[in-house]
């Protein structure tokens, strides 16, 4: 019997799977709480646990405040649905997502974006700048694409996981931000790092002055400082406080 607290899906799918619907059910709605989201066009995708070649995604045409633990919708490696749902995907989304999730084996969430900053610098020839201590964190594990249409062609998987390489952050030129990590909490961490980096550059290149770049070694290590910032805990350190605060404004991602 199904009730308010308990949707009947939770009763059908392993513990595991179920934690995986919730953090990425979360995951859109903080996207879209950011502002982050472009109408139904982006997607975030995370590999079913214990799986080779299950993934959930959203449900083409809902908004990602809409996005509950119940309705993603479970595809295959071909985007083709696996389990019954009344939504279909984006099949120009599950490319992209579909290239990385089958080359990258630790690529267990998969998030794109197509904000405006991110947009704005994914035209700039010289990408990203070493400008803030944001653009430090990318930069230092940081891969691009060049843009090659929209992402129906099969055969730009190739390209695609070719330029990504053991990156995870990417930069799809002329198109957006691309983040991939082991969890759904790294993976949106990565992003908010990266769409922050994007939003300051744009903001100092506006002011029209001469930019100060960050010395290159400083760069060089960057790495060790992150993990002893976030203790080694990367995305998990504000992850459990992330959804405190949707459980307090709106629990029905849990649904």
């Amino acid at each position: 019997m199904q009730t308010d607290s308990v949707p009947i899906l939770q009763h059908n799918v392993t513990e595991q799977e179920w934690q995986m619907r919730v953090n990425l059910a979360a995951c859109y709605r903080l996207i879209a709480s950011y502002g982050w989201d472009d109408l139904v066009f982006t997607h975030i995708s995370a590999r079913v646990p214990d799986t080779e070649d299950e993934f959930l995604i959203n449900p083409y045409g809902l908004l990602f405040e809409e996005i509950t633990a119940s309705n993603l919708v479970k595809v295959n490696q071909a985007g083709e649905k696996v389990s019954p749902s009344e939504y279909d995907v984006n099949p120009a989304g599950f490319t992209i997502h579909s290239a990385v999730h089958e080359a990258r084996s630790n690529a267990h969430c998969v998030l794109h974006l197509h904000t405006s900053d991110g947009v704005a610098v994914s035209t700039q020839k010289q990408g990203l700048l070493p400008i803030s201590q944001q653009s430090l964190f990318p930069l230092s594990n940081l891969a691009y694409h060049d843009y090659e249409g929209i992402a129906l062609n099969p055969e730009e998987k190739v390209r695609l996981v070719a330029d990504l390489g053991s990156a995870n952050f990417m930069i799809l030129r002329n198109h957006g931000l691309l983040t991939c990590a082991s969890s759904v909490a790294d993976a949106f961490l990565y992003m908010y790092i990266m769409q922050k980096a994007c939003e300051i550059q744009i903001k100092a290149q506006s002011s029209g002055n001469e930019l100060t770049l960050i010395p290159a070694h400083i760069l060089a290590g960057i790495q060790a400082a992150s993990d002893e910032v976030t203790k080694g805990a990367n995305g998990d350190i504000a992850w459990p406080a992330l959804l405190r605060k949707l459980r307090r404004t709106d629990p029905s991602f849990e649904k």
